[in-house]
């Protein structure tokens, strides 16, 4: 059986439940998602590297995740067609980008999965060996 299709709010749900989350937010409508002082999914505001390449609009709906590698981060954007992407500002930055309006052509167990790799990106070991324990992944 496959996860139904995600939603933004599937990000915002999955990030605030993991385990020792607070939320920066600014008065722009950004959100950071953090672990530890650092964040792992932020909602960002425009920015001029993400833009439609047919208007020069500025994407007002970006998520940065961050990835627990360069291989990670290849594997979700080598598929041109994936809605996962990356811009030349986030070279060698190990974070993805999605746009909030692309986010439904993904399952809701893939968004989850890539949320909760980004918690344990930026989590201590000690949090991170944790959570993976309590979820029989360690």
């Amino acid at each position: 059986m496959t996860s139904r299709r995600a939603r933004v709010q599937d990000v915002h749900d999955t990030a605030s439940a993991m385990p020792h989350v607070t939320t920066d937010g600014s008065d722009r409508g950004s959100v950071a998602y953090q672990v530890g002082g650092k964040s792992f999914v932020f909602f960002r505001t425009p920015r001029k590297d993400a833009f439609d390449p047919e208007t020069g609009e500025l994407y007002d709906d970006v998520i940065v995740f961050w990835v627990p590698s360069p291989d990670d981060k290849a594997a979700l954007v080598q598929d041109e067609s994936s809605p996962w992407f990356t811009t030349p500002h986030f070279e060698g930055h190990p974070s993805v980008l999605l746009r909030g309006s692309r986010v439904g052509e993904l399952g809701r167990d893939e968004v989850v999965e890539v949320v909760q790799d980004a918690w344990l990106s930026r989590a201590s070991k000690r949090r991170a060996d944790q959570w993976l324990a309590e979820h029989g992944l360690g």
